[in-house]
């Protein structure tokens, strides 16, 4: 005769077997309130938990089960999957890995194993596992797709291709692995066969809500940007809760600059998972875009503290705190990210760099990690032919191509081009707000004006092909809209980093950069990839279009005192640092009637600024903060009223010391090692103003408290300064485009020889 509880037991499993599963838990509860160490009782009603998804107490049973039974293979296998359903990765890898130990011939035993190391993101410990289930089972397709997603997410996107094509061609209708091959061709930049793998894998599961999302980020990348919010939609209405869907939107919706919407979509994915990193890492790129930046450094420190490993993070927060002046822990910032760059890691964006060090050989580090990180070479469209032109084809390539400083700045360069020996075309990246007026104007300096924002940058380079442009101009290198992958493409077979980007590419196929002698002295051409084309006199053009207000300005209008000495620095708020408010506070105590006005740039800025200054006993009366002014003709005009402009290091005055120059205003600056602290001397030797160039921190403050002490030198730089406007390069644009334009004809005359680009030298 059968025990109570063996007839107890019996009843629980044809209860479980006819998939009674209420009538099975109520009998194994009361098997284990009489018999608390039953072990089948523990393990049916262990299996029965993890059915109804009730992880954690699925896995409290198991573990009971697996004390009392430690050799049970079948016992450590579900305790391991269980843990790891209710979210206790770490806790399932000994039982995982026991599992694998009892039953190392269980192929599923291992692959499950992988699974729990990918869940750690342990990915390179998965793919061995992965590899030992293929060993026992070598067509074991769900062993190919989790071996694909771990290369996926190592970034091993070759790999990851090849793994996915391995799980279909055992299997060609596993949607899971098309869809994560599409992934994978997106990232390597095969844009149309990512699309064409995603529409295999919706034709399989129509309903597959994470193909449509995935599909949605190819068409955004493409530009496409109404069928990738269509595609986001379709995921969303299969799955309301996905966050990566409601993330994805939120890109979209940036790169089309609805930025409030972009919010929303972030919101909403973290509504859905609090813990998402990647949208608290965009809300503050959107935060930064509205220059809310308390609630972006907010943002940004709140995705840190869920995943501080993230590439390039350790800039980007850096770079938010430079542009509010907060500049606490700074110094060790910047030594941790200079170790993590030499170290080859990716620890900042090239541009951000130029602002916190002053070494060309990190710039050069850091653009090379970026690029080819980014934006490595292309083969997407064939090998260039050679074509011979009897006019040269130019292209210049801009973001900037509205009311900003590069347009500010080339606008005349365009107009004034030799028509007889050149062709110039104009491709706009980023389409300008409705009625900017600098548009109507570049569109006509042109022979040729192309919107291409909504192309995806093998179209750009393409149509650049297509027209046989000869020389391709980057004004935008590594800044925020540049469109680099154009230039990975190889749009034109020469091409060149001028003007906006001070530094540089790091990328082999940029072949040379426009400079002059002070920017980079021929010592420093180690540290940058592309050929020195040195221009006789600035590498920096203006436009003389860009006239001086005749508005006379009082100090009063801007609440500037009319009896003192007015030292003046309108930078951006990234171009300042605690050094060199320091110093700056040296100054001003030696010259006692004196102010400092300074950009207002931001709420934070200001606030942060006044607090350092306060710490140096410089009383907040004596910083006085300037508003921006709708006309750049009265910009210029007001810069008179200061006395002199104090520059900054390591990133100069570059647009802004140009202005101060074409207004009257003397600058002192102190001469730094990379391309962009040495811009504002590079434009004082041009104007023929040595005597502003100082080589040390101890002659930039002797030289700055002389001048403001000394009214009658001030006097004299200021009448030489209004001489030279005339009678020096600087402003003659007209003699800088001949120089540019004999530079172009040198690059094109060696690549029509065959020769390979070199340095090139214009007198």
């Amino acid at each position: 005769m059968k025990s109570p509880l063996e007839l107890m037991l019996q009843q629980a499993v044809q209860a479980f077997q006819d998939r009674n599963f209420m009538s099975a838990e109520v009998t194994l509860s009361n098997v284990l309130r009489a018999y608390p160490k039953s072990l089948p009782a523990l393990q049916i009603l262990g299996l029965i938990k993890a059915m109804q998804a009730k992880h954690a107490e699925a896995a409290e049973l198991l573990k009971k089960a697996v004390r009392i039974s430690p050799n049970d293979p079948s016992l450590q296998y579900n305790l391991a999957k269980a843990l790891m359903e209710s979210g206790a990765g770490t806790e399932a890898l000994p039982y995982h890995k026991r599992a694998t130990e009892l039953m190392p011939s269980n192929a599923e035993a291992w692959l499950n194993y992988g699974k729990s190391l990918s869940y750690l993101d342990r990915h390179q410990e998965a793919i061995a596992i992965y590899e030992r289930a293929l060993n026992i089972n070598e067509g074991y397709a769900e062993a190919y797709l989790n071996r694909g997603a771990s290369f996926k997410a190592l970034k091993r996107y070759v790999e990851a291709n090849l793994s996915a094509d391995k799980a279909l061609e055992i299997n060609p209708s596993l949607f899971e692995a098309w869809s994560n091959k599409g992934i994978a061709l997106k990232e390597l930049k095969r844009y149309d066969e990512a699309l064409a793998s995603y529409e295999k894998a919706l034709s399989i599961h129509p309903q597959y809500h994470e193909a449509w999302s995935n599909k949605g980020v190819t068409l955004s990348e493409l530009k496409r940007y109404d069928e990738a919010l269509a595609s986001y939609e379709k995921a969303l209405s299969i799955h309301p809760q996905h966050h990566e869907a409601w993330n994805n939107l939120g890109v979209t919706y940036k790169e089309l600059k609805r930025y409030d919407e972009a919010l929303a979509s972030y919101e909403k994915a973290l509504s859905i998972h609090p813990q998402h990193h990647e949208a608290w890492y965009n809300k503050g790129i959107i935060f930064t875009e509205l220059k809310r930046y308390d609630e972006g450094l907010a943002s940004f420190s709140k995705a840190a503290s869920l995943k501080a490993d993230q590439d390039y993070f350790l800039g980007v927060l850096t770079d938010i705190k430079m542009l509010m002046a907060n500049w606490q822990d700074l110094d060790k910032d910047i030594d941790l990210i200079t170790e993590k760059i030499k170290l080859g890691e990716k620890a900042i964006t090239p541009f951000a760099l130029l602002a916190i060090s002053n070494s060309s050989a990190l710039h050069l580090e850091a653009a090379q990690i970026w690029t080819k990180d980014k934006f490595p070479v292309n083969m997407a469209l064939p090998i260039l032919g050679k074509n011979t032109h009897e006019k040269i084809r130019i292209g210049y390539f801009s973001a900037d191509f509205q009311r900003h400083p590069v347009a500010f700045l080339t606008a005349e360069l365009f107009e004034v081009h030799d028509r007889e020996r050149f062709e110039i075309y104009g491709f706009s990246l980023r389409s300008a707000s409705p009625g900017d007026d600098m548009v109507a104007r570049l569109t006509d300096a042109f022979d040729g004006f192309f919107d291409v924002e909504n192309k995806s940058d093998e179209d750009i380079a393409q149509l650049a092909r297509e027209m046989e442009i000869d020389i391709a101009i980057d004004l935008g290198g590594h800044t925020r809209w540049a469109r680099t992958g154009v230039f990975s493409c190889r749009a034109a077979p020469i091409q060149v980093n001028y003007l906006g980007y001070p530094g540089t590419m790091g990328a082999d196929y940029m072949d040379y950069i426009i400079a002059d002698r002070t920017l980079i002295p021929e010592s420093s051409q180690v540290d940058y990839l592309e050929k020195v084309a040195y221009l006789p006199n600035s590498y920096m053009v203006d436009d003389s279009k860009r006239q001086v207000s005749k508005k006379i300005f009082t100090r009063g209008e801007f609440n500037l005192p009319e009896n003192q000495f007015i030292y003046c620095c309108l930078n951006n708020s990234y171009k300042f640092n605690k050094k060199l408010l320091a110093s700056w506070a040296k100054i001003l105590l030696e010259v006692n009637d004196s102010v400092l006005w300074l950009s207002e740039n931001n709420e934070p800025f200001m606030r942060n600024v006044l607090q350092e200054f306060s710490k140096l006993n410089i009383d907040k009366e004596r910083i006085i903060f300037a508003g921006k002014l709708d006309l750049m003709s009265e910009h210029l005009a007001r810069l008179s009223l200061a006395d002199l402009f104090l520059d900054t290091l390591p990133f100069n005055a570059h647009t802004t010391a140009v202005d101060a120059l074409k207004g009257g205003l003397p600058v002192l600056t102190l001469l730094g090692e990379t391309f962009a602290g040495r811009v504002a001397g590079s434009v004082l030797n041009a104007i023929d103003l040595p005597e502003l160039i100082t080589h040390s921190q101890e002659e930039y403050e002797s030289l700055a408290i002389e001048l403001g002490t000394n009214p009658a030198l001030l006097k004299k730089i200021k009448e030489k300064l209004i001489t030279n406007q005339a009678t020096t390069p600087l402003f003659n644009t007209p003699l800088f485009t001949r120089h540019i334009e004999a530079a172009y004809s040198k690059m094109y005359q060696r690549y029509q020889l065959d020769q390979a680009p070199d340095h090139i030298y214009i007198d």
